[in-house]
């Protein structure tokens, strides 16, 4: 018995087995916008059946280019941010780039030198999936290589792409919900100082005082025990006792429900819970919780559109998503109140 491996596919194989051109075939792999998404998906279908893999690193000698794009993300446990990888690694696997995945473990030195790590690798491009960053590494990388943010850092420097959620926008439609359902003491949950928390934050303190229910007002900061707060307040009755919570995420709404179930009250007829990111989380509980919803796939994607823009010479550019509101059990009329 003969112990030579079988020779690799090539372009050649896969030409004609899919019933089209080498040349064809070398466009589709590449992700050029010239070739139809069907006829695309045709050609990467049949590749993948017969085993083709594409030599990245050859074709990077001929261009020039690592064709490799890095990407930071402060959180790997969080779905939010892989849910953006994930549109990241669509649209790259579109243009024919691979993808580096570096996680910063939730801490801005740790991230720091990831992107230091990342850069020193040779790819083409960065895309950084947090708000941890200091504005002036932002600027600093995009002195080396085109930058895309994903996130509302305190500041961002126009020399870097920025893809960010309407936080503000997305406040207000968790507070009018609220208030459309009779809700007039609304707490909110924060959780920390970063910009994207206080626009939350913020928004939400200025719709409840313009509708005129600036003394159902209560912000509470759940790393200082808010949560603890919240229910006691409600369990001994106090007459200034929130009848629904806006959190600022999803985590700390889960959080909130949580506690409240254990207490023995009752979600939403006791309490009304609205979060924010509608991740995986807000779907899994019961009752599931009403949240925000960002585009987390559509955000990755439109990061790497943008990216891809910078790497042919673009410049950057700064784009807002629009946020929606995905209705679940966890929310519910105020008590006492009628449609």
């Amino acid at each position: 018995m003969s112990n030579q491996q079988r020779p690799s596919p090539t372009i050649i194989d896969v030409a004609r087995a899919a019933g089209v051109s080498k040349s064809l075939v070398s466009l589709a792999i590449r992700g050029d916008a010239g070739v139809g998404s069907a006829t695309r998906e045709h050609i990467l279908s049949v590749a993948h059946e017969i085993g083709y893999r594409s030599n990245l690193w050859a074709r990077s000698l001929v261009r020039g280019r690592s064709q490799l794009v890095g990407v930071l993300l402060n959180d790997l446990h969080n779905t939010y941010h892989t849910d953006i990888v994930h549109g990241i690694e669509d649209a790259a696997a579109e243009q024919g780039l691979g993808v580096i995945i570096s996680h910063g473990r939730r801490e801005a030195t740790v991230l720091a030198q990831r992107l230091e790590d990342v850069l020193a690798l040779g790819v083409d491009g960065i895309v950084v999936i947090s708000a941890l960053l200091d504005p002036q590494l932002l600027r600093d990388a995009a002195r080396r290589k085109p930058t895309v943010v994903v996130g509302r850092p305190p500041a961002l420097p126009d020399t870097v792409g920025g893809v960010a959620n309407h936080d503000e926008r997305g406040a207000r439609l968790a507070v009018e919900h609220l208030t459309s359902l009779g809700h007039r003491r609304i707490a909110h949950l924060t959780h920390s100082n970063r910009a994207a928390a206080t626009a939350r934050k913020q928004s939400y303190l200025d719709l409840m005082t313009a509708l005129g229910y600036a003394e159902g007002i209560q912000v509470l900061d759940s790393e200082a025990g808010g949560e603890t707060e919240l229910l006691d307040s409600i369990l001994v009755r106090r007459a200034d006792a929130p009848t629904a919570v806006f959190a600022s995420n999803d985590r700390r709404a889960a959080s909130i429900l949580g506690g409240a179930l254990d207490a023995g009250l009752r979600v939403p007829e006791d309490l009304s819970i609205v979060g924010y990111d509608n991740t995986d989380l807000a779907a899994s509980v019961r009752p599931g919780l009403t949240s925000v919803d960002q585009p987390r796939l559509a955000m990755g994607r439109l990061a790497m559109d943008i990216l891809t823009e910078m790497l042919g010479g673009a410049d950057a550019r700064h784009e807002v998503v629009e946020p929606t509101l995905v209705v679940r059990g966890s929310t519910g009329r105020a008590a006492g109140t009628v449609n």
